[in-house]
């Protein structure tokens, strides 16, 4: 893992990067890029809650678009595109400046593509890998089966610890099971951004979520 190089090629591909020592920087960092009375939303992010982001969002300063609170999680999810800020992490950040992304629903990948105004990616030194294949085998060794765990979902991944693509030989980024609670359904790679101010990476030398 090169912290150095992906940094540096994250800013080749125009995005903003910030470098955080630890969690509670990570935080002031966070804190530091929302301006006040901003609309904000945010995806599945475990690497949000363990900085402490989500107390953050509630404290008052922020128009908070909760969809943990909305009895329509989808009316959140659609308000959230036209948001001043979403926040998420990445499922994988690759040497040459990438960040790999897997989604369910494809509310979260949806809005890094386009929509909020500006997106901040909260993600530590552990999602950082060599190569795009590294990235896709990634989700599938660690990140699938662990949001699969965490979400109760009934898939193999979630029982056996791992994608069940990886009984084969060569599996290809879009093999999976044949379960409803599948969550690997849409992929997104962003690299080179048209605005260099919209996507700004947290790099975090801490190990968060998955």
């Amino acid at each position: 893992m090169d912290f150095n190089k992906t940094t540096k090629n994250l800013q080749k591909n125009r995005m903003n990067v910030r470098v955080a020592e630890n969690k509670a920087q990570a935080l002031s960092i966070l804190a530091e890029l929302l301006p006040e009375g901003c609309s904000v939303t945010h995806g599945g992010t475990v690497s949000l809650q363990e900085i402490g982001g989500i107390e953050l969002l509630k404290s008052g300063k922020y128009t908070y678009l909760d969809r943990t609170a909305a009895a329509d999680p989808r009316e959140i999810y659609v308000k959230g595109y036209d948001a001043d800020v979403f926040l998420t992490s990445a499922n994988a950040i690759t040497e040459d400046g990438e960040l790999y992304n897997v989604d369910g629903n494809c509310n979260r990948i949806s809005a890094i593509a386009y929509g909020p105004r500006k997106v901040i990616v909260i993600a530590s030194e552990n999602k950082i890998v060599p190569t795009l294949e590294d990235a896709y085998r990634r989700v599938k060794e660690i990140a699938a089966p662990k949001n699969a765990t965490r979400l109760n979902c009934d898939t193999y991944c979630a029982k056996a610890g791992k994608c069940v693509s990886l009984l084969k030989e060569n599996p290809r980024m879009s093999d999976g099971c044949d379960s409803p609670g599948r969550i690997c359904r849409h992929y997104l790679i962003s690299g080179p951004q048209r605005d260099p101010e919209r996507v700004t990476v947290i790099l975090v030398k801490e190990s968060l979520g998955f």
